[in-house]
């Protein structure tokens, strides 16, 4: 297609989308699922929803199946997309998170199989040979910049943390460098959006084990709405007001939550969940909107947050938890 993307060029696959919506798994298929009485009607929900048979016991297979399902979701889209850059907003995030993985195989020796993700743009077996040959720059550019910088650190460090903090800015700055070249806000404030939610999570969770402006600087994503310098700052008063500095953004009252878990100790539940709910309300209306790339982004955002329920679901299940223990922790879903 010549010219820039316009969202009426989204016309034709805002109706696929909209008619896909019902086969996915909606609030009342996943109650059905948190209320059956066998595994077979358990799964029996899933395959409604697409998902290949496989024994609810067996973690690998349900990853695997999981897998299979967003690799269809993504193929799917892809071949219906007027700009597949959109899509790889959603792939991105794993081809760095295989590099996290991988770098630490490669430091400790220890097999890293059962973290490696298979839906990014890069297959992880390739990642995982340039870094053994050290023909890392085969990579593709910008990965392989971020992978060489974080094995520096790495290696110069040996703190695993500064090194994933490395691989953490370098998935942002590619994201925002993808939103800007579509041309879309609501897809640059998505990502906005995410990089509020990582530097706040990261800011309580620092803030609760005593640690200070410094180390938090190292770990913080430059691109949000709340630059990383203002939440320096106002830690560096000694005086951390969270729920002030967020208190313009779609994260306040996570940040309310946050103050209040780094104050009073706890658990972070509360908090964790009011972070999603402020991505679930930014993204909630877009999959129903007319057309455009909203409803793209909408979608997808959508069944990430399925697969996350499904595995919540079938591990509380094989954990002995009843429904009622379960439903707490699952995101709401889309549709």
């Amino acid at each position: 297609m010549s010219g820039p993307v316009k969202d009426i060029d989204y016309l034709a696959l805002s109706a696929r989308i909209r008619g896909l919506i019902d086969t996915h798994l909606t609030g009342a298929r996943m109650e059905r699922f948190l209320t059956a009485k066998t595994d077979e009607e358990a799964m029996n929900v899933l395959t409604e929803c697409g998902y290949p048979e496989f024994r609810l016991d067996d973690a690998v297979a349900m990853d695997r199946a999981i897998a299979e399902v967003e690799k269809a979701t993504f193929d799917d889209m892809i071949d219906f997309a007027p700009d597949p850059a959109v899509i790889d907003v959603f792939r991105v995030p794993y081809d760095y998170h295989n590099c996290k993985a991988l770098l630490k195989e490669k430091a400790t020796g220890v097999s890293a199989d059962h973290m490696l993700m298979r839906n990014g743009r890069v297959d992880p077996e390739t990642i995982r040979e340039a870094i053994r040959s050290n023909e890392i720059r085969l990579l593709p550019k910008t990965l392989s910049l971020a992978l060489d910088e974080a094995w520096d650190v790495l290696d110069t460090t040996d703190d695993p943390q500064l090194a994933e903090a490395v691989l953490d800015r370098a998935t942002y700055a590619e994201l925002r460098e993808i939103a800007d070249g579509t041309g879309s806000p609501f897809l640059k404030g998505y990502i906005t959006l995410q990089i509020d939610s990582m530097n706040l999570r990261a800011t309580v969770r620092a803030l609760r084990m005593g640690k200070n402006a410094d180390f938090l600087r190292n770990i913080l994503v430059d691109g949000g709405e709340i630059s990383a310098d203002q939440i320096v700052g106002t830690l560096q008063t000694g005086d951390a007001r969270i729920a002030e500095l967020y208190a313009p953004t779609h994260l306040k009252e996570a940040a309310i939550a946050g103050e209040k878990a780094v104050r009073e100790g706890g658990s972070l539940a509360v908090f964790e969940k009011l972070g999603d709910d402020a991505e679930h309300d930014y993204l909630h209306d877009a999959v129903y909107m007319a057309f455009g790339d909203a409803v793209l982004i909408g979608y997808l955002a959508a069944r990430q947050v399925e697969y996350r329920n499904v595995r919540i679901m079938l591990l509380g299940r094989n954990a002995g938890l009843t429904a009622d223990e379960i439903r707490p922790r699952l995101r709401d879903a889309y549709v």
